[in-house]
């Protein structure tokens, strides 16, 4: 019985937002440990669904490097890497697609539909979603990494009228229809710009936003944010994952939250909770 009235109590907790966040847009970037492990990725797909069904719009983009990486050992492909990026020459870049909207992708799409979703699978070359350019990275040309020049949201948008969800490889395309990896927090960004989301979501494997004690920052404002960086608290992938939460919220999207993508039902505790799980970025200054 206890059990029962702490559902019924959170589901009372959620009823404010899901009717503030009724018909708005959440753009999800799945990656880490919540696109590895069994429990986590069911969760993850019930999450999605359950947002579509009390009425918000969510959109996913998905990472794969640890799919990508065990693909190119399987075939004996070395990789080079510089500032964390994989230099990605031809044959790689087949490697890459294949695995990302090939396989990735598809499993994605499978286990929401499996929840009771109605999900659809897109490479951002389809619809012209994502225009790619190449990336330089210290000057260096990384082969087909690439960053996005623009977003035509046209695909999705039609999609979410249709009440379809859309699942996103970070796929872009180039000149002559070449193809391009494109980092999916960037993509999840531009996208939840394109789209004038009320918000960016990047799952991740700790916390969220430390401070110099290792204790989880709950919110930050833009300038916090940017401190965070300059005063070199913010450490390795973190610096990304804020820079990209700041520019998007910059242009124009409510808020940016970075959260632990190994705790069960992570998107949903944050989103209809009223202490979240991770940071929130983007409160007025």
């Amino acid at each position: 019985m206890k059990k029962d009235i702490e559902k019924i109590k959170l589901l009372f907790e959620s009823l404010p937002y899901i009717r503030k966040f009724s018909n708005k847009t959440v753009v999800i970037k799945y990656g880490g440990n919540a696109m590895v492990e069994e429990a986590l990725k069911k969760s993850f797909a019930r999450d999605v669904v359950l947002m579509k069904s009390v009425g918000l719009n969510p959109v996913v983009v998905h990472g794969g490097g640890p799919q990508i990486a065990g693909m190119l050992d399987r075939l004996g492909k070395k990789s080079e890497f510089v500032d964390g990026i994989r230099v990605t020459d031809d044959e790689t870049m087949d490697v890459v697609e294949m695995v990302l909207v090939g396989r990735v992708n598809k499993e994605i799409v499978g286990l929401i539909n499996h929840y009771g979703g109605n999900a659809v699978g897109l490479g951002g070359k389809d619809g012209g979603l994502i225009k790619a350019k190449p990336l330089k990275v210290r000057g260096r040309k990384m082969g087909s990494v690439g960053g996005v020049e623009s977003i035509d949201p046209s695909v999705l948008k039609l999609l979410d009228s249709s009440d379809f969800i859309p699942v996103i490889a970070p796929v872009g395309g180039g000149e002559g229809g070449k193809s391009f990896n494109i980092n999916a927090d960037t993509v999840a960004g531009r996208i939840a710009v394109a789209l004038d989301a009320e918000k960016l979501i990047l799952l991740t494997n700790i916390e969220g936003v430390l401070d110099k004690n290792k204790k989880l920052l709950s919110t930050l404002t833009l300038t916090e944010a940017r401190r965070l960086i300059t005063s070199k608290t913010a450490k390795g992938g973190m610096i990304p994952k804020l820079k990209c939460c700041i520019e998007t919220v910059k242009a124009g999207v409510c808020a940016a939250h970075i959260i632990d993508g190994r705790v069960e039902h992570a998107v949903l505790l944050e989103v209809f909770t009223d202490r979240g799980i991770g940071t929130v970025i983007g409160l007025k200054e």
